[in-house]
């Protein structure tokens, strides 16, 4: 089950996999994460209220919270009382091992699903292959 909801004026949007194991929590920090790192979030940028998404994705405020909280802790988010959270001005490097973790989540989240659908780790090893080979095609 997936839930989305309008985060961002460039259209960002977080969206839950209820079914995928991983805690709420930890794919509301991911996709933050991932948001910076894509371009799609940018320094100064306003996320919502910890309120307002926990209505959105129909999640308990708690496990905003936590999520926000956690980024603050790492220096990702700056949360200024009355006013909101934001992407931080600073630079963010993920250290060796949290970079690992993620991707290791990411590896397995891709798999499982591709074989749920019944495709096999050759096929899919083709595929990125492929897809790899475009992109660089498309930087030259």
């Amino acid at each position: 089950m997936t839930r989305e909801t309008n985060v961002h004026r460039r259209s960002f949007e977080f969206q839950l996999d209820m079914a995928s194991g991983v805690p709420v929590y930890r794919q509301i920090m991911d996709q933050v994460m991932g948001g910076i790192a894509s371009g799609a979030l940018a320094p100064g940028d306003q996320l919502p209220t910890v309120r307002q998404l926990a209505v959105d994705l129909a999640v308990n405020p708690n496990t905003v919270v936590r999520a926000y909280r956690e980024l603050e802790f790492r220096g990702v988010l700056d949360t200024q009382h009355g006013t909101g959270t934001f992407i931080t001005q600073r630079k963010i490097k993920k250290n060796d091992a949290e970079r690992q973790r993620q991707l290791s989540q990411l590896i397995g989240d891709f798999v499982a699903r591709a074989g749920a659908a019944g495709f096999t780790l050759e096929e899919l090893s083709e595929q990125l292959n492929e897809f790899h080979n475009d992109s660089q095609k498309k930087r030259k």
